[in-house]
């Protein structure tokens, strides 16, 4: 079982999507430990992605989804100008006030699948040349999403941490 800070105890599916998207969300936040705002804004390939960049692209990933959840796909904001921004520490932005941010979208998730009344509901997906006209998400594949999302750039994030200075999330 795992209890969320609203007070409400999720069992069964809920819990296991939770749980999982928990640990993914862990070895993301994890890669940042002891790092610098210098390292954690630090581009070690020669990808745009920093650890830094890495924690913000999903945070706000993980806001754009719970308001489709939570209003369908009205509430997505677009890619539009200055989207790379959003892969990136730019000046004044820290690695506290990002992993802050990013622990604020973790409570909203747990209390956003904790209150559904149902997880196959669903909404049509925006437009968007990346998806399939006409398909629909339920709640569930949004989750599902989320969980993929978080732990593909959890890896990005561990590639670009041992390059920095030889640490490991994952080994």
């Amino acid at each position: 079982m795992t209890t969320i800070a609203i007070e409400k105890t999720v069992t069964g599916e809920r819990a296991d999507l939770l749980e999982t998207l928990g640990k993914h969300r862990f070895f993301l936040a994890f890669t940042a430990r002891g790092l610098t705002d210098e390292q954690a804004a630090a581009r070690t390939t020669v990808s745009e992605l920093s650890i830094g960049g890495l924690i913000k692209h999903v945070t706000a990933v993980v806001h754009s989804w719970l308001d489709f959840v939570e209003r369908g796909p009205e509430a997505m904001s677009g890619g539009g100008d200055g989207w790379e921004d959003g892969f990136r520490m730019l000046p004044g932005e820290t690695l506290t006030g990002l992993l802050t941010a990013y622990e604020e979208a973790g409570r909203r998730t747990d209390a956003l699948v904790a209150s559904l009344p149902d997880l196959d509901a669903s909404h049509p997906l925006p437009e968007a040349p990346w998806f399939e006209p006409g398909a629909r998400w339920s709640a569930r594949r949004v989750l599902l999403h989320l969980i993929a999302e978080t732990a593909q750039h959890a890896g990005h994030a561990d590639i670009i941490r041992e390059a920095i200075d030889g640490a490991k999330t994952m080994g």
